[in-house]
C-alpha cells in the first residue's frame, strides 16, 4: 500500500488530495475539501481498472456544488423541516437552502469546508473539523473526525466521530455517487440494488418524512430482492413523482445502535462490478442522481446527466430533530457520536 498527496489551490484555500493505492493497483482518492471521496478505481471482471464515482475535473468545482459529490455533509445531513427544531426547550433556526427546508447543514456546511488532514500509516487518512457554537444556527462547539482506511481487498472504511460541549443534533454520512460501469458511461438505472429494508419513509411534497414507517412490499420501493433501479422508477407512485425518482430514506432491518451490518448491494452486470455497503446507522438514503443535469464538468471530459450515478447515504433519519418517533440525533456533552460505513468493491468473473 502507498499514499501520495498533492496540493491544489482553490478560492477557499489549498486543498490536499490523497491517493491510496493497494498492491493490486486499485485506488481511492480523498480530498480535504469536505473530507470527500473524489475517485475510486477498481477492476471489472476482466481486471480493467475504472473510476466508478462521479467527480469533477476541477477540484474547486466541489465547492458549493449542488450534488454534494463525494463529501461529508453536516452538521446534519439531509433535511430539517422549515430549518427549525426545538431542543431542551429552546428553538433553533437554521439556514433555509432547499425549498422551505434546511439541507446538509446549510450552504456553508461541512461539505464546503477545508478540513485538517493527516495520514496514519500507509492505508489511512484522518480528516478533522471544528464547527463553532452557533455556526449555521446549530448549538454547541462540535469537533468532528472522518477516518478513511483503504484495504488490500478493495474495502473503503469510513468512521465518523463527533463530540460536543453543549446539546446539539448530529447526522453524518458520505454523499458519494456510484456508477459501477465507470463514472462517465451514462445512466446507472440498469444497476441492480438490494436493500436490507422492509420499510421506508414516505415524504411530503418538500421531501420531508411524514413520520410514517411504510412497508415496501407491493410498492416500487421494494428492493428486498435485487432489481434494476430503473425497473419501477417511473411508476405512477406518489413518492416517486415528488422527487422525479428515488430520493428516500429506507429503514434498515435489524438495526441495533453500534452494530455493523451489511445493508445494501449495488451491482452492474455488464462490468461485473459490485459494491457491498455495511453500516452501523439506522437508515440509507437512496438518491438516484435525479437532478445532476448542469452540474460541473466531470473528470476525463465526462458530462453528467440525470441518473448518471446513484448515492447510497448511510445515515440517521431526515428531520429526526422534529420526529420523536425516529432514532434520536441528539448528542450531549460527554457522549461520543461514532458511526461506521464500509464500501467493499467486488467483481464477478
Amino acid at each position: 500500500m502507498k499514499i501520495q498527496s498533492t496540493g491544489v489551490a482553490s478560492p477557499k484555500g489549498d486543498i490536499t488530495l490523497y491517493t491510496l493505492t493497494n498492491a493490486a493497483g486499485a485506488s481511492v482518492t480523498l480530498s480535504s475539501l469536505g473530507a470527500g471521496i473524489v475517485a475510486v478505481v477498481v477492476p471489472d471482471r476482466d481486471g480493467k481498472l475504472d473510476d466508478v464515482v462521479l467527480g469533477y475535473a476541477d477540484a474547486a468545482d466541489y465547492i458549493a456544488d449542488g450534488p454534494c459529490a463525494g463529501k461529508v455533509p453536516g452538521r446534519f445531513a439531509n433535511r430539517i423541516a422549515n430549518g427549525t427544531f426545538e431542543l431542551d426547550g429552546q428553538t433553533y433556526h437554521l439556514a433555509i437552502n432547499n425549498g422551505p427546508n434546511a439541507l446538509h447543514g446549510g450552504p456553508e456546511g461541512f461539505q464546503n469546508q477545508i478540513w485538517n488532514s493527516a495520514t496514519e500509516g500507509d492505508d489511512t487518512v484522518v480528516f478533522t473539523h471544528f464547527s463553532p457554537d452557533g455556526y449555521e444556527g446549530y448549538p454547541g462547539n462540535l469537533h468532528v473526525k472522518a477516518t478513511y482506511t483503504w484495504s488490500a481487498d478493495n474495502t473503503l472504511t469510513l468512521v465518523l466521530e463527533a463530540e460536543t460541549d453543549a446539546a446539539t443534533v448530529v447526522n453524518l454520512t458520505n454523499h458519494v455517487y456510484f456508477n459501477l460501469a465507470g463514472h462517465g458511461t451514462g445512466s446507472m438505472t440498469g444497476h441492480k440494488l438490494w436493500l436490507k429494508a422492509s420499510r421506508y419513509l414516505p415524504t411530503d411534497e418538500t421531501a420531508i418524512p411524514t413520520g410514517e414507517l411504510a412497508p415496501v412490499k407491493g410498492t416500487p420501493m421494494d428492493f428486498t430482492e435485487p432489481k434494476a433501479i430503473g425497473r419501477h422508477m417511473y411508476a405512477p407512485f406518489k413518492d416517486l413523482k415528488i422527487g422525479k425518482g428515488y430520493d428516500h430514506c429506507w429503514v434498515l432491518d435489524d438495526y441495533e445502535k453500534g452494530k455493523l451490518q451489511h445493508v445494501a448491494t449495488l451491482a452492474d452486470e455488464k462490468s461485473g462490478r459490485s459494491v457491498e455497503v455495511s453500516t452501523t446507522q439506522p437508515g440509507v438514503q437512496v438518491y438516484g442522481g435525479n437532478w445532476l443535469e448542469g452540474c460541473p464538468a466531470g473528470k476525463d471530459g465526462a458530462v453528467y446527466h440525470d441518473y448518471a450515478a446513484v448515492a447510497l447515504e448511510c445515515q440517521g433519519f431526515p428531520d429526526a430533530p422534529n420526529k420523536p418517533g425516529f432514532p434520536s440525533p441528539v448528542l450531549r456533552p460527554g457522549q461520543q457520536y461514532k458511526e461506521t460505513i464500509k464500501f467493499t468493491f467486488k467483481n464477478t468473473k
